[in-house]
């Protein structure tokens, strides 16, 4: 069975620990808000599940980034997550320190099951106070309408629930 998971953790003000494992393996990236993190990470998966092949997000840990680099091929996402020493480094000079693939139905599920956990616990006014942005309702809100309406199109072995 497929598994992957997310968990979003304000850790300070401006500063967020990102857990993300599958069945296989497990890590921690940190992301600051000097960069809009989770408003890119929404957007890739939505861009994955309209259709695109492949697309980045990156969260910057300053100087530290860690650059999510998803690759689509039918229902099949591959993930690599790359520890670099600068965000604007090349991949090449980066080191995978994740990877996974998964449905992209199973991708879209733990991003929007993770969103949806922080603003249950955080809210989103205590979420802006301790991230110093607004909460990214809108890419949410767009990634859970895509998800909705592109699932139906994916191949029948996949059998999406609401998250």
């Amino acid at each position: 069975m497929a598994h992957l998971r997310l968990v979003w953790v304000l850790s300070g003000r401006g500063w967020a620990d990102c857990t993300v494992s599958d069945h296989q393996a497990e890590v921690e990236v940190t992301a600051s808000y000097v960069t809009a993190a989770p408003e890119e990470l929404l957007t890739a998966v939505t861009r994955l599940v309209v259709g695109e092949t492949e697309c980045r997000a990156q969260f910057e840990a300053e100087p530290t980034a860690f650059r999510w680099i998803f690759y689509r091929e039918d229902t099949n996402v591959w993930i690599r997550l790359l520890e670099l020493a600068d965000g604007s480094d090349h991949d090449n000079t980066g080191t995978e320190i994740w990877s996974t693939q998964q449905d992209i139905d199973v991708v879209a599920r733990a991003v929007i099951r993770c969103f949806d956990e922080i603003v249950r616990e955080y809210g989103e006014s205590a979420y802006r106070s301790k991230w110093g942005e607004h909460f990214p309702r809108t890419g949410l809100e767009a990634l859970r309408a895509a998800w909705r309406e592109h699932r139906g199109g994916w191949a029948a072995s996949s059998t999406p629930s609401n998250p």
